[in-house]
């Protein structure tokens, strides 16, 4: 399964058809093909990375989030979440699976016990058969026939489930801004889970902090950890301050990477650099473009505010530019490029510093709050 397309209305404060896709817009060459994006069907091209950029409070996190959500429900069929209202939400999805596109609408509606989980109402699912020559046309409503023959299901479970069969991950989601004792306990459970190598793991630990030889689980759920030769058995919120921050967070990072890019998750992170060196974060996106090491088609999917990292992006129609005036929405940078006439072979950084995608702060709020400093 691929998500290709997600439009949503009455979504957090996002204005109406707010849409994310995950589609080629611009011509592809062969070195694109190569390094940018994944053919999951003939003619039909996903990214291999996809960047959701631009100032505070323009509405990058709404992005994730809205991602997120979908790939809750593609992946286990129901929904719930404590960060905002699921009330009154629709959905149109689109997505690739086993050869056909299926194109997914719903209403969401918060359950009156527990106003944070939805109930699926309106539900329709179409499906037609994916055709190469006609792959420019993919969410057309041409050849598209309504699934209708479905058993009763839980209100709160999405007919989705007569689709995909099973519960099944399709991705992982990180939010850098979390940092607890839980961390640990998530990190060995995904090792676990997916049968990470210890010598995986081991190279890990060494790119964040070269003086861990080793960090296992004990039977009690406690850690030990060999530190420069040295081994110490630690609780959760003993290790937690015994290691830094950047350290904690780039393990737990770099473990489901690795899961992703093996199992063929899409990661999706919210605020990429936040604790990370912008080197580190510049070798995540290396490693997504590197065939041999991204055989099965994931996707790594951020927020950032490092303007600098898309420069290595060989295409535009990958970046997404979060903007807000009452509501926020999206403007996909190739249709900008294309709509101002700007070079394409100037730097995409540069471009944010010149402020031509108007992102950048706001000057004039700078220099009033340092006249009011002055006084």
């Amino acid at each position: 399964m691929k998500l290709l397309r997600v439009t949503a209305k009455n979504f957090k404060n996002c204005k109406d058809n707010y849409t994310i896709d995950f589609t080629t817009k611009a011509k592809k060459s062969a070195e694109d093909k190569t390094y940018e994006l994944q053919e999951i069907a003939p003619n039909l091209f996903t990214f291999n990375t996809v960047a959701f950029v631009g100032k505070n409070a323009s509405g990058k996190t709404t992005a994730f989030d809205l991602i997120c959500c979908c790939y809750e429900i593609l992946s286990f069929f129901q929904f719930e979440t404590t960060k905002y209202s699921v009330d009154n939400i629709e959905l149109e999805i689109f997505f690739y699976h086993k050869g056909d596109v299926y194109k997914y609408t719903t209403v969401l509606k918060a359950n009156e016990i527990y106003s944070k989980k939805a109930e699926f109402q309106n539900e329709h699912i179409y499906k037609k058969t994916y055709v190469q020559s006609k792959s420019a046309n993919i969410f057309n409503n041409d050849g598209f026939e309504e699934m209708v023959k479905f058993y009763a299901l839980p209100s709160d479970t999405s007919k989705l489930f007569f689709v995909l069969g099973e519960k099944k991950n399709y991705s992982i989601h990180y939010d850098s801004r979390d940092d607890n004792v839980e961390s640990y306990k998530v990190i060995f459970s995904y090792m676990q889970l997916y049968k990470i190598s210890t010598e995986i793991f081991s190279s890990v630990l060494s790119v964040f902090d070269d003086n861990v030889k080793g960090l296992t689980m004990t039977e009690d759920k406690n850690y030990c950890i060999n530190y420069n030769g040295v081994e110490m058995v630690k609780t959760a919120n003993e290790l937690i301050y015994f290691l830094s921050s950047g350290t904690t967070k780039g393990m737990i990072l770099y473990t489901i990477m690795v899961i992703s890019l093996i199992k063929g998750f899409d990661l999706i992170v919210d605020e990429v650099e936040n604790h990370f060196h912008k080197t580190l974060v510049e070798n995540m996106i290396s490693l997504y473009k590197e065939p041999l090491i991204n055989r099965n088609n994931a996707t790594l999917i951020f927020t950032t505010h490092y303007n600098e990292l898309l420069d290595l992006f060989g295409r535009k129609d990958n970046i997404w530019i979060a903007k807000s005036d009452e509501k926020v929405y999206l403007q996909n940078m190739h249709d900008v490029y294309k709509e101002h006439n700007i070079r394409s072979e100037l730097l995409k950084s540069k471009q944010f510093y010149n402020n031509t995608f108007d992102t950048a702060i706001n000057y004039e709020s700078l220099m009033n709050l340092k006249r009011n400093l002055m006084k």
